[in-house]
């Protein structure tokens, strides 16, 4: 709901794709600088006290832009540096957050958590736009914000009564930047990791930017308003729920290279066929397939990548998940809001969808050579 209600609200007060691309990019920004440095921290630190600092400080921002929502005093600059504050705490909150979730069932059971977790968070997704294009069409974006910030009262609580504190197992004496090197050269040096996160940033920036491209699409090639716009990012959340629900089924310790492969060359795929859409009718069941393999696509990099690294590199090995998926995200948010500025959403959406298809075969095909070459 705060996703559907902040870009609804900054295409109200401006009317610009190119500033909404901006916000995209405020949101994320901070994880390019900061996620690294993220994980780090939570090798360092419990996992569970930086997810609650990071926690509290996303419901005082959501309380911020709610209270100036509601009194008509909101202003583009505002939605602006609160979304910069959201990147800083999510920058910090994703590693610690991602890499918790194996200090909380262990490696054999990992994928199923992912995946779960995925569904978990997807299943808002399907509820929240919905809802939110209602409550905005009819109360307005405010109303929106305030109920997000309540959650967070929940996700406080819960956070509470979990006992477990989340390992600190970073070596006693190391630098900051000692710890960072080790967990880029591990990065670098074992191929499945290089591949995994090589993909994650091609995808990320040349197709997974659907905050951007959703409200773009509803607006300016569907006619819709916020209720249209909210429906359609409930059919993305489905599909995403159906594909998490698929991967938490699938039982498997570690998921093969195919299942990154496959969903990333379909979801590219499906972003082509979104932007040639004529109708709602027609976006929707697209948006579905995108939905389902956006998330296999991630639950299978997310869960590769926790199964892989050691457990004393697993905090900033998410750390450069979260560089890979989320700090990626602002030049793809600014690279969908500039190209759709200029020639309109339908071809931002199909050169993307075309530019991820050649990403991902070019990867696999380096990664064929390289196993072929090294089949040790």
């Amino acid at each position: 709901m705060q996703s559907v209600g902040q870009s609804w609200l900054v295409l109200e007060l401006t009317g610009s794709a190119f500033l909404l691309g901006l916000i995209g990019t405020l949101q994320f920004g901070p994880v390019l600088l900061l996620s690294f440095v993220g994980g780090a921290l939570s090798d360092r630190v419990p996992k569970r006290r930086v997810i609650l600092l990071t926690q509290t400080a996303l419901m005082v921002q959501a309380v911020i832009l709610a209270v100036l929502a509601w009194t008509g005093h909101v202003r583009y600059w505002h939605v602006a540096v609160l979304a910069l504050v959201y990147g800083v705490a999510n920058a910090l909150d994703m590693p610690a957050r991602q890499s918790y979730v194996a200090d909380l069932v262990g490696r054999d059971d990992l994928m199923n958590a992912v995946a779960l977790n995925s569904a978990v968070f997807n299943s808002a997704r399907v509820v929240g736009p919905a809802v939110a294009g209602l409550i905005i069409s009819r109360w307005g974006a405010a109303v929106a914000f305030g109920l997000n910030a309540l959650s967070f009262v929940a996700v406080l609580i819960a956070l509470l009564a979990i006992r477990n504190q989340g390992g600190v197992r970073a070596a006693k004496g190391a630098g900051l930047m000692s710890e960072l090197g080790e967990a880029v050269r591990y990065a670098i040096t074992t191929p499945a990791v290089a591949f995994v996160l090589s993909a994650l940033m091609s995808m990320s920036l040349l197709v997974i930017n659907f905050t951007v491209i959703v409200p773009l699409l509803a607006r300016d090639a569907l006619g819709e308003g916020a209720h249209g716009f909210g429906l359609l990012m409930a059919a993305l959340g489905a599909g995403a729920v159906a594909g998490a629900l698929l991967a938490a089924s699938l039982a498997l310790p570690r998921p093969p290279l195919a299942l990154v492969v496959g969903p990333a060359i379909v979801l590219s795929v499906a972003t082509i066929a979104l932007g040639l859409a004529p109708s709602f009718r027609v976006a929707v069941p697209i948006l579905v397939v995108i939905g389902f393999c956006q998330i296999l696509f991630m639950t299978s990099c997310n869960t590769t990548l926790q199964v892989a690294a050691p457990d004393r590199l697993r905090g900033r090995v998410m750390g450069l998940y979260a560089l890979g998926f989320a700090g990626i995200t602002p030049f793809g948010s600014f690279l969908v809001g500039s190209v759709a500025a200029v020639f309109g959403i339908r071809v931002a959406c199909v050169a993307g969808g075309g530019a991820g298809i050649a990403a991902v075969l070019a990867l696999a095909g380096l990664w064929r050579w390289r196993t072929a070459a090294n089949p040790a």
